[in-house]
């Protein structure tokens, strides 16, 4: 247990609700890998979460306040459903997800037009919201957790009206560099900066982050606000325990049948244009097209599932993943052997059986916070796979002096990794694997959680940036 009470924040939240058959609430565990990552351990220290209101039942639920439920200690937050999703959709999924993972089309995108100043007030109000329920809830010297993008604001009010607290933000995306921060528009970029920067330390999963972010703040608030890293890792006991249970070995039948007597190229991935996909295939065919041995004894098996499907541009890019795999398919595949099997249809046993099986793992994200994926798979593989690992996700602070280092962009490149890894010999892929293994190893959640506790614990209530630089009137809304 902490010494001090502790809070998490989050967009959302462990437990979402439902109306029974006799129309009273019901609880159940809710999804992410933040939840799945963190959960665990605030109801281990008894931590109070609270997160934004996503149905009825969990409007419903915020007027009893605190819930206990399913071993958390929950309050679900009301929040105006029109301002939530202009915020949740244009500002974070649309404009601070594409800006810090470098997606934006600049000859097309952003547009910061009236609708989308509209949006950022609409984000300004739903972090206030947030900020408010702590403002009045918090006991006195609490320790508060907030977590991720969508909470950037949360600072500004919490270093006006509780400098008691010791509130830390963790950001568990990148953080861009100052030249690309100079799309926002001043005012908004300097709100941004000075919401993170009211919290007591920021914390980041890479030093590269951190870096950008003080980077960011040193040109345009002129100074550099606390920051901490603290790479977080997954629970390897639930997942191993995971992958022995009957629908994990029944998929990992399922994968060798597939496989049969070829070597396996394995990603999982959410289909999201951060995570590379296109660039992924394409480096494949490479690989058919310049090393014609590879032709029949090789197969891509994409696991990746569908998301933000609200957006038109993820659900584009959807239909190109699609057809790209369908490309390479027609112009490759011979009787018996099909180049690449791409399954869309979120099976997570058959993502964890195909973590355990694979000769070879890509993760070659454009650019990622940390990606768990790469530490899951080399702890979870009994084949003594190969990591093929973007040098632009965070895990390859850890990772990396063992990886093999791929350039994301580079699609040539890529391929020549690929057969790199593809014909590495027994005793390097054996050294490389146990390697990897031990690395990706070094830390549980408990460090990460631990570290922000630290930092928290560590500080003597909030500063006064926010205070000091108020944004255009905005910061004592």
């Amino acid at each position: 247990m902490a010494e001090a009470p502790v809070l998490v924040i989050s967009n959302r939240g462990p437990i979402s609700f439902s109306f029974g058959d006799d129309g009273g609430l019901v609880a159940k565990r809710g999804g992410g890998g933040l939840v799945s990552s963190l959960g665990p351990l605030v109801r281990d220290i008894g931590a109070t979460w609270m997160a934004a209101a996503a149905t009825d039942a969990d409007v419903a639920a915020a007027a009893e306040g605190v819930i206990e439920a399913e071993g958390y200690k929950f309050r679900s937050l009301a929040i105006d459903a029109g301002k939530y999703q202009m915020a949740y959709d244009v500002v974070s999924n649309a404009t601070l997800w594409f800006l810090h993972h470098g997606l934006f089309d600049l000859s097309r995108r952003p547009r910061l037009d009236r609708r989308w100043r509209e949006a950022w007030d609409a984000y300004r109000d739903v972090n206030h919201a947030f900020a408010q329920a702590v403002i009045d809830e918090a006991p006195e010297g609490a320790i508060v957790l907030v977590q991720d993008y969508h909470l950037a604001l949360v600072g500004t009010w919490l270093a006006q009206k509780r400098r008691d607290l010791r509130a830390v933000h963790f950001s568990h995306i990148p953080f861009c560099e100052p030249g690309a921060l100079r799309v926002l528009p001043s005012d908004v970029a300097e709100e941004l900066l000075v919401g993170m920067g009211s919290h007591a330390s920021c914390g980041f999963h890479s030093r590269r982050w951190a870096a950008n972010y003080e980077a960011c703040c040193d040109e345009v608030l002129g100074f550099t606000p606390a920051t901490f890293v603290a790479p977080l890792s997954p629970h390897y006991d639930d997942i191993a325990a995971r992958a022995a249970e009957d629908d994990c070995v029944r998929e990992q039948r399922w994968v060798e049948e597939v496989k049969g007597d070829r070597a396996l190229i394995v990603r999982v991935d959410r289909i999201e244009l951060s995570k590379n996909l296109l660039r992924g295939f394409w480096a494949f065919e490479d690989l058919l097209r310049t090393r014609a041995e590879w032709r029949g004894r090789v197969i891509f098996l994409a696991l990746v599932y569908p998301s933000r499907e609200g957006l038109a541009d993820y659900l584009a890019y959807r239909q190109e993943v699609e057809s790209v795999a369908k490309v390479i398919n027609d112009r490759w595949s011979t009787p018996g052997w099909t180049p690449i099997i791409l399954d869309t249809s979120d099976n997570f046993p058959r993502s964890i059986a195909a973590l355990t099986r694979y000769d070879v793992l890509l993760v070659n994200p454009v650019r990622d916070g940390l990606n768990l994926v790469a530490k899951e798979g080399p702890v979870l593989n009994a084949c003594n796979g190969v990591l093929v690992l973007s040098r632009e996700a965070g895990a390859w602070d850890e990772l990396g002096p063992v990886a093999l280092e791929v350039n994301p962009f580079d699609v040539s490149g890529t391929a020549d990794v690929l057969a790199t890894a593809l014909t590495m010999a027994p005793g390097e892929r054996a050294t490389h694997a146990a390697t990897l293994t031990k690395l990706a190893s070094a830390r549980v959640p408990r460090h990460w959680l631990d570290d922000m506790l630290a930092v928290a614990g560590a500080s003597h209530g909030l500063p006064d940036v926010a205070i000091t630089r108020s944004t255009k009137g905005h910061a004592g809304s």
